[in-house]
């Protein structure tokens, strides 16, 4: 049983490997969801003197405890469910709630009004159905701010929604025009 310390650090190695470089640990993803065995994950962990006794267990462990929820397993294969940067993969389509929230920070602000939320070094622009995920997305990176976005005007504009599990939305883009500060996010 990993300690909550381990627990992060262990979550952090697991996320470089499902989410940035995977082949940097000879992990192939799959291109349809970007899963891989979970046998192959744990030989990957492995691999690092400092994780060379992790169980499976303790992967579970991670898996079940994350506070973005950010991995799942499903039978002998595990993925990250978002916040790919080494290839974009495929989600279906589908019909998100009329508002779903983005967690930035202060300094973009202006940018984002201006030019919309864009993925940067991501895949997709990730949203939430709730401001639980937003903030914990936001707060990492100076003074909180939550958008609300309108995701039926953003639909028209032609932007698809592909929902990737856990109250997790994705997107490519936003339009600016659709999306708006909350006002409790700017005054506190």
């Amino acid at each position: 049983m990993l300690n909550k310390k381990e627990e992060i650090s262990l979550s952090k190695f697991m996320t470089k490997i499902l989410r940035h470089t995977p082949q940097e640990y000879g992990i192939v993803l799959e291109s349809r969801d970007g899963s891989c065995p979970t046998a192959a994950l744990l030989q990957a962990v492995r691999s690092r003197p400092k994780w060379k006794a992790v169980t499976m267990e303790e992967i579970e462990q991670v898996v079940r405890n994350s506070d973005k929820q950010r991995f799942e397993i499903i039978g002998d294969r595990i993925r990250a469910r978002y916040g790919h940067s080494h290839q974009k993969l495929s989600y279906e389509p589908g019909q998100p709630p009329d508002v779903l929230y983005h967690g930035t920070n202060m300094f973009v602000l202006q940018e984002i009004l201006a030019e919309g939320i864009r993925p940067m070094g991501r895949q997709y622009v990730h949203l939430s159905e709730g401001l639980h995920f937003a903030s914990l997305a936001g707060q990492r990176r100076g003074q909180l701010v939550i958008l609300a976005v309108d995701t039926r005007k953003a639909h028209e504009q032609g932007t698809q929604f592909y929902y990737a599990g856990n109250e997790v939305w994705l997107a490519d883009e936003v339009p600016a025009d659709c999306c708006s500060p909350l006002e409790t996010a700017l005054n506190p």
